[in-house]
């Protein structure tokens, strides 16, 4: 049986993936709710398959969904570079969509993507910025055509690549009795209270695989979702804090909370991900090429 399938199917079903009802889809595209539910059956029963499993008025990708979401999303880049190549008069066309995890994107993001810019003229990008869970599930749904998170992802599907470091240090506040010690043992760390970053984030993963295990007992104080909120917390003395040099950096040096010097390191890599399916467009292949020699 010939199909003939349009870009414009393609573009419904690739809206809904990522907005998991009709009515979310439609708004977006700015198409009625009865245009995208046609658009979406005609695509269907053209591909002989059902793409989504209906569960209480939400479109949940299946199998099959999931077979065509790569090949769609390569179709409707090539399609947009093709837009872009004729309608502009520069070397890299199309808008890159970036992820970034909090500490990434709150302190690095900015300065790579500016320097970017400089450097190849090209100033269509948008940045997301959420904690690493988050970001990693925005690029196996296609969301997002490339991540730098702090912390190694556990995907099968998503390419990991090495592109810079940082160190992680612990803080208090000013007054905190473990500021008086000239040296700290990690026994002296044993019965404190910790300051943590929400679950998916990669300093909260940092903290479960490096220093946790280093001490017999300990308690979490507080679970907070923002690097801000965290220091701000650390510094009304709620607990100690265990988060990125790099996002600590400004608050120690203003005396907001104090470093405690430790005798464990924490070193951690920065990875830029991609989807092992995602169309690699010129444009990406040249932002992935600057990450990797951007640190050098």
């Amino acid at each position: 049986m010939t199909t003939h399938i349009s870009l414009k199917q393609l573009n419904v079903f690739n809206s809904i993936t990522q907005h998991k009802t009709l009515t979310l889809a439609a708004e977006k595209l700015f198409l009625s709710k009865a245009a995208v539910s046609m658009a979406l059956a005609e695509l269907e029963k053209q591909l002989g398959h059902p793409l989504f499993d209906r569960v209480n008025n939400r479109l949940i990708l299946n199998q099959e969904g999931k077979i065509l979401l790569p090949l769609a999303d390569e179709l409707l880049s090539r399609a947009d570079y093709i837009n872009d190549l004729f309608e502009q008069d520069q070397a890299l066309n199309g808008q890159l969509k970036l992820g970034s995890s909090n500490t990434i994107g709150n302190h690095i993001s900015p300065y790579l993507l500016s320097d970017f810019r400089e450097q190849q003229q090209h100033f269509s990008q948008s940045l997301y910025i959420s904690n690493s869970t988050i970001i990693c599930q925005k690029l196996l749904d296609f969301e997002l055509d490339l991540a730098l998170i702090e912390g190694e992802n556990h995907h099968s599907d998503l390419i990991s690549i090495p592109f810079s470091h940082d160190e992680m240090c612990i803080i208090s506040s000013k007054n905190h009795p473990l500021t008086k010690l000239k040296k700290i043992k990690t026994s002296d760390l044993e019965n404190t209270e910790w300051l943590l970053r929400e679950l998916g984030s990669g300093s909260r993963e940092c903290f479960i695989n490096t220093l946790a295990p280093e001490l017999k007992r300990w308690h979490l104080s507080f679970e907070l979702n923002t690097t801000e909120a965290l220091i701000n917390s650390v510094s009304a003395g709620l607990g100690l804090g265990c988060l990125s040099k790099l996002a600590a950096k400004y608050a120690i040096e203003a005396g907001r909370v104090s470093l405690l010097k430790t005798p464990i390191e924490m070193p951690r890599t920065f990875y830029l991900v991609i989807h092992k399916n995602k169309y690699r467009s010129p444009l990406i292949k040249s932002f992935m090429l600057f990450c990797e020699k951007w640190q050098q």
